[in-house]
């Protein structure tokens, strides 16, 4: 069976012949300067594969360039979806107790998000065979019937749409992103406007767009978290925190330094109460709860460290005996 190149690849060997064509031309250009008569039979032809040669470089690191944004991009994607899903993960896992509801819920979410993404990206890219059958596979999921018909909706409206409807419908699109804060999407999404709509200045503005919404998100949970922190509110502290560490330039990053360790301490002391607190009460349940909370949350302190010993004894005593009610 004959293996297909992708086309970036067969792009690359063009370029590669016209290289070597031009590198065979200056061996011959080094062979005919031997006498004044192949000189100048040489001389045009030489000149013109030279052009031809340079030409073929050009393309050949414009193509590279290509690659390497178009690789960014995806990893920007890639990373976009991991900080969600690391969020709604941390949600699910720290603080309270989510009912099973709770979590379908949501992991719905997540799985939703993607999907969305998904779909509009093939449905902006033009190719309707592949947008549709995404749609149908999605619609065979009880759970994602909704979805898939709002997606249907969108693109039926995007395929019947002018050109200039369709503009603005991907800059509605990406305008939601912008305001979801999923910005390295909504970056991709707009440099793909950009390059299939060079013209339009609507699609150029939303760079400044998205400039500036990063920028008023970043000022408000510096905000929020210097609020939080002068009133002592740990929990949120902490929270803010793990959002607002991925706008942070490290200069910032290490201006928080000492604020952001001092906001951890207090969390582990408060943690450590409760745990204490849990243990001399025999609310065994809870003890465990909050030693996993710990040992979680701050894995490399002594106090966890104490906790995996015990561990195992909460468990069975959290199993095997009720208990008893606070006085």
């Amino acid at each position: 069976m004959r293996v297909k190149l992708p086309r970036t690849l067969w792009l690359v060997q063009w370029h590669l012949i016209f290289v070597s064509l031009m590198i065979l031309t200056v061996i011959l250009w080094i062979i005919g300067g031997a006498t004044d008569y192949l000189q100048d039979l040489y001389l045009v032809p030489l000149m013109v594969a030279a052009g031809v040669g340079i030409f073929a470089i050009i393309l050949l690191l414009y193509q590279a360039l290509q690659i390497l944004t178009n690789q960014q991009q995806l990893l920007e994607r890639i990373s976009d979806g991991l900080a969600v899903s690391r969020s709604m993960f941390e949600q699910i896992s720290q603080g309270v107790k989510l009912s099973e509801a709770a979590k379908t819920i949501a992991y719905r979410d997540m799985d939703n998000q993607y999907l969305r993404a998904s779909v509009m990206e093939k449905l902006h890219q033009q190719d309707y065979k592949a947008t549709y059958a995404m749609i149908d596979a999605i619609s065979q999921r009880s759970e994602y019937k909704a979805l898939a018909e709002e997606l249907k909706v969108a693109a039926d409206n995007y395929r019947d749409s002018t050109e200039q409807g369709k503009i603005n419908q991907i800059i509605s699109y990406i305008e939601k992103l912008i305001e979801q804060f999923q910005w390295a999407t909504a970056s991709v999404q707009i440099e793909s406007l950009v390059r299939n709509y060079p013209d339009s200045e609507k699609a150029k503005s939303l760079r400044q767009k998205l400039a500036d919404k990063k920028e008023q998100r970043k000022r408000q949970l510096l905000a929020a978290w210097d609020e939080a922190v002068k009133r002592e509110d740990t929990d949120r502290s902490l929270i803010i925190l793990k959002e607002l560490d991925v706008y942070l330039t490290p200069s910032e990053g290490l201006a928080l330094q000492e604020a952001a360790s001092e906001v951890f301490k207090n969390k582990l002391h408060n943690l450590g109460v409760r745990f204490s607190l849990a243990v001399s009460e025999k609310r065994w349940t809870e003890a465990l709860q909050t030693g996993h909370d710990i040992i979680r949350g701050f894995p490399n302190s002594r106090m966890a460290e104490e906790i995996r010993g015990k561990l195992a004894t909460l468990r069975n005593l959290a199993k095997n005996k009720p208990e008893e009610p606070k006085s």
